[in-house]
């Protein structure tokens, strides 16, 4: 439910039954996903409901935390902004040494305008044309992650995991093995109690493919804007709780070379104004809608990528065979084709997207996702044929499976047009700063040889 108490009422609220909490985060999402902001004692976290001053391009850093040489907020001053509560509570952080919370916040000029920068902002433009409509939509998540062993690396690729049950490495892939399930009980059950509390709600978990690999599925919802804050906050405990057993948790996108990448699936229906989904026609083909939906997604997905791809790892998940889908389909319950619809029952009628890395930041996800979705409707636009059997093999055009491809394709009409061009920005500094590094398997490869 979408809590409409003020921001002042709701921390005061909070603080009354906040207990042992010393200290509380003022914290904004940035371009990739990360959270910057800073630390206030909880005596004066009252004065948040008022904002906290930033600068403005604090949304707008790249995956270092360094400006964007070309960000006019920068050139122009770098001034002060405010970020703002978002309206949601404090969310505990009971992994950390010191009692704390986190205060979800985001950006906006100190005359009160939205920051075009910040992706939450963006995703709430987006969901604005939905509510113009008289639609809403409902979304759900579904995330991969690793869990891997604390502060080690081997050749260049973190440790297995150890597990809690036989103090042995995790090294033998299980999907939906129900041991694996068994031996991270404790962690696994920590999750979901973590996130009871922080009120964001879970769903079924599984052992994925990979060894130490698990997904967690969360509730379908009808605040989309709700989800994408649920999901950014679930990587932050699920980090935070892996720390607090005695191991770590990574949601690259392809941590190990020889393993399964980690996916975030998005689940998607729309509602009409009186609560039908627009997307059930009765049959298990779906509605018109749906397939205009369909349609407007595939028609942005290679533009979008870098929204779902948005980092140099991000691409080493696309590999045919992978399950991570490398053309611009659709089908009927092929979880090999970018696009699905899973089969059910009519008034449970959705759309699953699959291209996005568990890396990819939420809102921008989500944006992309119901804004092409949206643009498709809105035009009427027809998919082609759905696909049957080897998505990898059904002559479909090819998403971008280069970094480099996808920052120049990058355009995304369901976006402010400034976004767009800083964000795409952002991508292109972090891969020239990539590309100026010598690694060592260039060396070993060239020093002597040449």
């Amino acid at each position: 439910m979408k809590d409409t108490q003020s921001p002042y009422t709701l921390l005061e609220t909070w603080l009354a039954g906040a207990g042992d909490i010393r200290s509380v985060r003022a914290a904004v999402c940035d371009f990739n996903g990360c959270l910057r902001g800073k630390r206030v004692p909880v005596s004066k976290a009252l004065s948040l409901a008022d904002g906290v001053r930033m600068p403005l391009s604090v949304s707008a850093q790249d995956i270092w935390g360094r400006d964007v040489g070309s960000n006019p907020m920068v050139t122009g001053g770098d001034a002060d902004a405010l970020a703002v509560p978002t309206g949601r509570a404090p969310v505990r952080m009971d992994w950390l040494a010191a009692p704390t919370a986190l205060v979800p916040m985001w950006m906006q000029s100190l005359d009160g305008e939205p920051s075009f920068a910040d992706p939450r902002r963006e995703l709430a433009r987006v969901l604005g044309r939905y509510t113009a409509r008289g639609l809403t939509p409902v979304v759900a998540m579904e995330f991969e992650f690793y869990l891997v062993a604390e502060g080690s690396m081997q050749e260049g690729e973190p440790g297995p995991v150890i597990s809690p049950m036989t103090g042995r490495m995790v090294e033998a892939e299980g999907v939906l093995s129900l041991d694996d399930l068994d031996a991270f009980e404790g962690f696994i059950e920590d999750v979901h109690r973590t996130a009871e509390a922080s009120d964001i709600n879970l769903d079924a978990a599984i052992s994925e493919g990979g060894a130490g690999q698990f997904e967690v599925n969360m509730l379908h919802s009808d605040d989309a804007l709700k989800a994408a804050d649920d999901a950014l906050l679930f990587k932050r405990l699920v980090k935070g709780v892996a720390l607090r057993h005695g191991f770590a948790a990574s949601f690259m996108a392809k941590p190990f070379a020889g393993m399964a990448g980690s996916g975030l699936h998005v689940h998607f229906s729309c509602l009409d104004a009186d609560g039908a989904n627009i997307f059930d026609n009765g049959g298990d083909d779906g509605s018109t809608e749906m397939r205009h939906a369909v349609a407007g997604m595939l028609a942005a997905m290679p533009s979008s990528m870098l929204l779902f791809a948005p980092h140099l790892n991000s691409y080493r998940r696309f590999e045919q065979g992978s399950h991570a889908p490398t053309t611009t389909s659709w089908a009927y319950e092929n979880r090999l084709a970018a696009v699905r619809i899973p089969a059910g029952p009519g008034y449970a009628r959705r759309i699953e997207h699959r291209v996005s890395g568990a890396d990819c930041n939420p809102y921008l996800l989500l944006a992309a996702v119901l804004g092409a979705g949206l643009d498709g409707i809105e035009a009427g636009r027809e998919p082609p044929k759905p696909v049957t059997g080897n998505a990898y093999e059904s002559g479909a055009p090819e998403v971008p499976q280069r970094w480099s491809a996808a920052i120049d394709g990058f355009g995304a009409a369901y976006l402010d047009p400034r976004f767009v061009e800083l964000f795409r920005a952002c991508k292109a500094q972090e891969l020239d700063r990539f590309t100026a590094q010598v690694s060592p398997f260039e060396i070993s490869t060239y020093l002597d040889a040449v």
